[in-house]
């Protein structure tokens, strides 16, 4: 059964919609054409919307966006409707049927206009869906260093570094690309998109295999920076404590005897009275490492979003002590964050919560893109961990999952709601973007789309940056740092 190749982000080419008589009258399939890979996103990609700025914020303006998969095993001779009623839950099944009647479904590129009908190998489906996107902080991308081998840049925060997530437009490689025109670059390590700092990329793939080579000998040296609530103390701490990974959905993890093993060597660099400037050096690589060890230590970062939260309890996890389950702490996480209306920053949606959310195996809501790019964005990320390239303070990603999907930017719509947008014959196609305009605030409502009738609190700028900096990485022929960040400077109050 042909699963989702990785093929190239947008590039990967669908059966052609060529019709041919088959014995009996059979619906005739076209064989899956082969994906080319190693694609870059180029100048179709960038053209999809536009960004503006408003508030110390870099927004970008909803557009319409293809999610494609081809057919899974076990969908075969399943219909489209046993399919989505039973492993795409968390739209109703009248949502589906207005999108088809709205043109938005489509079975090896024809309409799907009976979601009767039954599924075979090599079936190519897509999925049009309204695409919103988080807004992230207005601070530029700084280049820090560009040659005929590689990019670095210092990555603001909140700035995933590839699509992933709701995440596609406001991302580093999408900014590059279409600010500087900077493609094909292929990523050396990973920032978690809530931490700044410094960011690398290798132009060709002969100098991304020799810094490969490096990070798997260990001659890769990093440094980060970050700040801390409390006194830290004064001589060199070492944190050995083994990491777990509780969720790789909302991306949490906390001090277990059954984590991974995990090493961190933190100095104090400066106090101000309430708070301390930490030098990290980790000397390994696994998910929200540094984060999980100095909330071990009881100096957690002063403006977390995660490992400095209420949920965790009094000691807010100093110790390991949280005396909760799992799934207790995810469930006070979450609430906490939607209390303040700010799940964003956690990088998931109303939608990733739905009761079926956790068991569609990462399959999607015929969201997955057929990618066939070395930034592959279905796979998320830019909420990873522990990479074959190198240290990241990220979560998601150690699941290695190659399928894990895109979520998607359209939330649910009341049942009852979309029953009528079924029934109306108003409702019309969305398949041609290019209508949208440039004018901030022009860009078509869309009557599947929930988010088009919410209005969301925006985030400050101050909540979409956290307190944790690359500073530094050195390598056997190069080291790169940036400047410190204003938070780290030895008179800086909170």
């Amino acid at each position: 059964m042909a699963e989702p190749g990785p093929g190239g982000e947008g590039e990967a080419a669908p059966p052609p919609p060529k019709k041919r008589r088959v014995a009996g009258g059979e619906r005739y399939v076209p064989p899956p054409r082969k994906l080319s890979t190693g694609v870059s996103f180029g100048p179709a990609h960038f053209a999809e919307t536009s960004y503006y700025f408003e508030g110390g914020l870099r927004k970008v303006r909803p557009y319409y966006f293809d999610f494609r998969t081809y057919c899974k095993g076990r969908w075969v001779g399943r219909s489209l409707l046993h399919v989505f009623s039973t492993e795409f839950r968390a739209q109703p099944l009248a949502y589906y049927r207005a999108a088809a009647r709205a043109g938005r479904l489509r079975l090896n590129e024809e309409p799907v206009r009976d979601l009767d009908i039954v599924l075979k190998n090599n079936d190519f489906l897509r999925n049009t869906v309204h695409r919103h996107e988080p807004p992230v902080t207005a601070q530029p991308i700084q280049i820090l260093v560009e040659n005929d081998e590689v990019v670095v840049v210092d990555k603001p925060s909140s700035l995933p570094v590839h699509p992933c997530g709701r995440f596609r437009h406001n991302t580093v490689i999408f900014i590059l690309g279409k600010e500087h025109d900077l493609k094909e670059l292929h990523t050396i390590h990973r920032l978690d998109r809530m931490t700044s700092g410094v960011l690398m990329f290798a132009k060709t793939v002969e100098v991304s295999k020799r810094i490969d080579e490096q990070v798997r000998e260990r001659q890769l040296e990093k440094e980060y920076v970050c700040r801390v609530v409390g006194e830290f103390p004064e001589h060199e701490v070492v944190c050995e404590e083994p990491i777990l990974v509780v969720s790789y959905k909302v991306g949490v993890c906390r001090v277990d005897p059954k984590g991974k093993f995990c090493k961190t060597i933190f100095q104090r660099l400066s106090y101000n009275g309430k708070s301390s400037v930490v030098r990290c050096l980790p000397r390994t690589g696994r998910t929200h490492q540094i984060r999980v060890h100095l909330q071990y230590l009881g100096h957690p970062i002063v403006n977390d979003p995660i490992y400095n939260m209420e949920a965790w309890g009094p000691h807010r996890g100093k110790g390991g002590k949280i005396d909760k389950t799992d799934e207790e702490l995810l469930k006070a996480l979450v609430e906490e964050h939607r209390s303040k209306q700010s799940l964003d920053i956690l990088g998931i949606s109303e939608e990733d919560l739905s009761p079926s959310a956790e068991n569609k195996d990462n399959s999607g809501d015929c969201r997955e893109s057929v990618q066939a790019d070395p930034i592959n964005e279905s796979s998320c990320p830019a909420e990873g961990t522990e990479d074959p390239k190198g240290s990241t303070e990220d979560p998601k990603e150690d699941a290695k999952d190659p399928k894990r999907h895109d979520i998607a930017a359209c939330p649910l719509s009341s049942e009852s709601s979309l029953e009528a947008l079924e029934k109306s014959k108003e409702l019309g196609s969305c398949e041609n973007p290019e209508g949208q305009t440039e004018e901030k605030g022009s860009e078509e409502k869309d009557p599947l789309c929930v988010e088009c009738r919410i209005t969301r609190r925006d985030p400050s700028p101050k909540e979409l940056v956290m307190f944790l900096h690359a500073l530094r990485y050195k390598g056997a022929q190069f080291e790169y740092c940036s400047k410190m960040p204003e938070w780290a400077m030895e008179d800086w109050e909170d």
